[in-house]
């Protein structure tokens, strides 16, 4: 088989085009082929309902569409040569997998099983296109469609973009007379762009401000229950948990209280958790930013999360309300100097010093309020409705390079489901359990009574 030409693209660049600063900081973590961020573990994974009778070929060309659409979905990132860049290919066909549920019972849960089947499997990145789909059916008009993407290549704000474009090619295949979408901004001109940008006189102030604040600090990181030294094989794990409505409406009336978003008030009762845990009140919480600041990019499938590393001083707070406004500061300051994670450790690469650490693990939290991808949205003859909504634990999902992620999805139903991704090498589910039921302890004392005294605070 002859070599795949490499795209010549049209800002210049040919061949080796550079990483971004995103891909680059998962190099930190780079294991191989076998596991870790360029591993076949390193998924994301989205579910769709879909009413209405699906055609297999016009569902297979509709992908192989939005495969040639999106070149991150066809890009190999070559790390055996040096400095690490990306290289385009041509399409190839994508894989769709179909399978019978005609006999499933409960289809809802029938639905969560599958995904949760789909999470824990493999899937070869060696050979582009970083997608595949699975469709399973229940009956002629109710199916469930997976997509499975790799992480290096996409983000949770490009599945989004992948359904919406794969929706309406499937019904133009159907001879629905929709429009074809414009042409739209690729990931390896972001890549150049994102590098040009870096050299500017603003990202030499967001330098500085990175440099001034997270010098003397470390993300503060918790005990694992066995050290890497170990060498205990590594699953990614979920443990799932609700937080119920009162407790969430509570979060969401005292974050409109205090011109606060629900992140920042959930982030707020994090840090106290963190506090009660470690007795340290200079609080540094790592979390994710879409990293699509440019608005040119917001179409452009491809991996932009970046890691940020919120810092705020907990000392001297009498209430749970001054946290708040402190952790609000602590935010709004960030997204003002948002730059990739990167360069912040350039800056104050001691606060980064956990990731290295033999027995603690870093915790990241993120809050997404629900939104939909699709919901109940007719395309051409399909419905699509996006699966959020999970509350099944599991033992093996997709990677999480190092330590845990804590994540609380607000839910349109009025409560939050709440998750706990880690590395099983690292931690015991118990032990996990425990921090969920500490968090969600914290949380009801602190929402539901902002402004009693937090005792150990104020002495610090």
């Amino acid at each position: 088989m002859s070599a795949p030409q490499i795209k010549q693209l049209p800002f210049g660049v040919v061949g080796r085009i550079p990483v971004s600063f995103n891909q680059e900081f998962l190099c930190m973590f780079d294991k191989g082929d076998d596991e870790g961020p360029f591993g076949p573990r390193y998924n994301i994974v989205c579910g769709w309902r879909v009413g209405g009778t699906v055609d297999s070929s016009a569902l297979q060309a509709a992908l192989d569409d939005v495969v040639a659409r999106h070149e991150a979905l066809r890009t190999a990132i070559v790390r055996d040569d040096g400095l690490p860049y990306q290289q385009v290919l041509p399409p190839t066909p994508t894989e769709l997998v179909e399978l019978d549920l005609s006999e499933a019972v409960e289809r809802d849960r029938q639905v969560e099983e599958l995904i949760i089947d789909i999470e824990s499997g493999a899937y070869s990145v060696v050979y582009p296109p970083l997608l595949m789909a699975v469709l399973g059916r229940f009956d002629d008009q109710d199916s469930i469609l997976v997509l499975v993407a790799h992480h290096t290549a996409v983000d949770e704000w490009s599945l989004k973009l992948l359904i919406q474009d794969l929706s309406q090619a499937y019904a133009r295949h159907r001879g629905f007379p929709l429009p074809l979408p414009s042409p739209v901004p690729q990931y390896a001109e972001f890549a150049v762009w994102e590098r040009a940008h870096a050299a500017e006189p603003a990202a030499d102030v967001a330098r500085e401000y990175w440099r001034d604040k997270l010098t003397g600090g470390v993300i503060r990181a918790l005990p694992a229950d066995h050290p890497r030294s170990a060498g205990l094989p590594k699953n990614t794990s979920v443990y799932r948990f609700l937080v119920d409505e009162s407790l969430t409406s509570s979060a969401v009336a005292l974050a409109k209280s205090t011109r606060s978003s629900p992140f920042m008030v959930l982030l707020a009762a994090f840090k106290v958790f963190l506090h009660e845990r470690t007795g340290v009140t200079d609080v540094v919480v790592p979390t994710l930013a879409s990293g699509r600041g440019h608005a040119k990019f917001h179409d452009t499938v491809g991996s932009f999360f970046n890691f940020v590393a919120l810092r705020t001083d907990l000392s001297g707070c009498g209430t749970f309300r001054d946290v708040v406004g402190r952790t609000r500061r602590s935010c709004l300051e960030a997204y003002r100097h948002d730059i990739p994670f990167a360069h912040v450790l350039e800056q104050a690469p001691e606060v980064g010093a956990p990731f290295a650490s033999d027995d603690l693990a870093v915790i990241g939290f993120q809050v997404f309020q629900f939104q939909a991808a699709m919901d109940h949205e007719l395309v051409g003859d399909l419905e699509f409705s996006d699966v959020r909504r999970r509350l099944m634990s599991q033992p093996v999902s997709t990677d999480i390079p190092d330590g845990a992620l804590f994540q609380l999805e607000i839910d349109p139903s009025g409560d939050t489901v709440g998750t706990m991704a880690f590395n099983s090498n690292l931690y015991e589910v118990d032990t996990i359990a425990e921090m969920v039921g500490h968090f969600c302890q914290v949380l009801t004392r602190t929402v539901a009574a902002p402004d009693a005294p937090l005792i150990g605070l104020r002495e610090n």
